[in-house]
């Protein structure tokens, strides 16, 4: 490990590799010297442009976050092949606009388990190896919309504000461990497949800075979460002064 590889020699797990967070993410591990394990569901082939542009060792796994079996085996595969997993960042997501009064049960119950609970499944599976080597990192991806209401639809918001009471039960239990427990929570970032709908040329929202965040933007915020052993209980937003917090 060194100042310019500060994960050298980490295993760091991320869901939703194939998206454009999930990419700038790996970029950014990568060069801070971990392996990769990139999972992902759907679009195989953005998933394996970003494990032939990282440079590392890297594992693809694929699984739907949405079956309560797949968070345990991710991180089992992991361990298996390239070591117990030292970063864990549940990036992947899911959101379908809807008003309050669109969202069936279906559709709140996929996102709660995608969101939600695939999220905490996989730091459940991951924290035992962490504790007993004294350090580990995990990162979750929450969103704005978890703090103003956003605008994607109240399941989303709440799938998203859910991680945040994660966020402080976990970290508060395992910070004299080595191991910190954050959350991020980007919002209108382009280059992702969850933004909200607006017109051509529009924003969707009035964000101060006058335009959408870059995914590049919210994996350098990452890396400084993840490589900073004093900060842990945190909730960071990345969202161009839209919200203040």
């Amino acid at each position: 490990m060194t100042e310019s590889k500060p994960l050298e020699g980490r295993v760091a797990l991320i869901t939703g590799a194939s998206g454009g967070i999930g990419g700038a993410l790996a970029a950014r591990l990568a060069e801070a010297g971990a392996d990769l394990a990139l999972a992902y569901s759907g679009h195989r082939e953005d998933a394996e442009r970003v494990a032939a542009s990282v440079g590392v060792k890297t594992l693809l796994l694929q699984g739907d976050l949405g079956d309560r079996e797949v968070p345990g085996r991710l991180v089992e595969r992991t361990r298996d092949e390239l070591g117990a997993v030292d970063v864990l960042v549940p990036n992947a997501g899911v959101g379908k606009q809807l008003a309050w009064d669109e969202v069936d049960v279906d559709t709140w119950d996929t996102t709660m388990a995608v969101n939600t609970r695939a999220p905490f499944l996989l730091a459940q599976a991951a924290l035992p190896s962490m504790i007993e080597r004294g350090w580990g990192r995990i990162l979750f991806v929450s969103s704005i919309a978890a703090l103003n209401g956003g605008l994607v639809g109240p399941h989303y918001a709440a799938s998203k504000a859910a991680l945040h009471g994660m966020t402080y039960h976990l970290a508060s239990r395992v910070a004299g461990k080595g191991v910190t427990v954050n959350a991020i929570a980007p919002a209108l970032i382009g280059g992702t497949r969850i933004l909200p709908r607006s017109g051509p040329g529009e924003l969707p929202a009035p964000i101060p800075v006058g335009r959408l965040g870059e995914p590049d933007e919210v994996a350098a915020m990452a890396l400084s979460m993840l490589t900073n052993a004093y900060l842990t209980n945190k909730v960071i937003a990345v969202d161009g002064g839209l919200f203040a917090y």
